[in-house]
């Protein structure tokens, strides 16, 4: 397993007030990942993303296991109060659709484990949340992450651009990001009770104030 991105270059970029989101593009040999930060006058900045490259011969049972520690590391590291995750496309085929399912379930449960809120989003959606229309290419989706964040470039590879690109969606949405009051508590393996239930940069998310 391979880790590739960019951390904020902003001093106390991590250690700042406001929410943070980590948005997960899902893949069993890529998935992408951006940490988004929205203060509670809605500006934003991204602290970090990047991708997490699986082991390419190895079989799917010890890819997913890469992922889910992935993840797992990620909400250590950032302690988000959301996590927001792209579903699964329904164009897809049966074959794709599983194999996808299989990599969206470790990440969820790797967010339940770490006790964090988990928000689900399809592509459409997020595109057009972000982008402002459902239909919109991977390149017009990481422009707008681009414009939205004010970066001077959009996130690379675009596997990241995609988990900048659901943090940003889930920011966009929600009045208040995951307020720390709505975390849940973390689980551990073999509890008895289950429960149910980078490129850097700052901006100003649409209809937020200035300091």
């Amino acid at each position: 397993m391979s880790r590739e991105g960019r951390s904020s270059s902003f001093a106390g970029a991590v250690r700042g007030e406001g929410h943070l989101c980590l948005g997960i593009d899902p893949g069993t040999a890529v998935t992408g990942f951006g940490v988004v930060r929205v203060d509670d006058r809605r500006r934003a900045e991204l602290v970090e993303c990047g991708v997490v490259r699986t082991s390419p011969r190895a079989a799917l049972a010890f890819r997913l296991l890469e992922i889910h520690d992935a993840v797992t590391a990620w909400v250590a590291e950032f302690s988000p109060a959301v996590v927001a995750v792209e579903d699964v496309f329904q164009g897809r085929n049966v074959r794709s659709a599983l194999t996808l399912g299989h990599a969206r379930g470790v990440i969820l449960l790797a967010a339940a484990m770490g006790g964090v809120e988990v928000a689900e989003y399809t592509p459409a959606q997020i595109k057009s949340t972000v982008a402002g229309r459902g239909a919109a290419s991977k390149v017009q989706l990481a422009y707008m992450v681009q414009k939205h964040l004010r970066l001077e470039s959009p996130p690379t590879p675009s596997d990241a651009a995609d988990g900048v690109a659901a943090a940003l969606c889930h920011s966009l949405r929600t009045p208040q990001v995951g307020h720390p009051s709505r975390r849940v508590p973390a689980m551990t393996p073999g509890a008895a009770d289950a429960q149910t239930g980078s490129v850097t940069g700052s901006g100003i998310l649409p209809g937020a104030s200035r300091p």
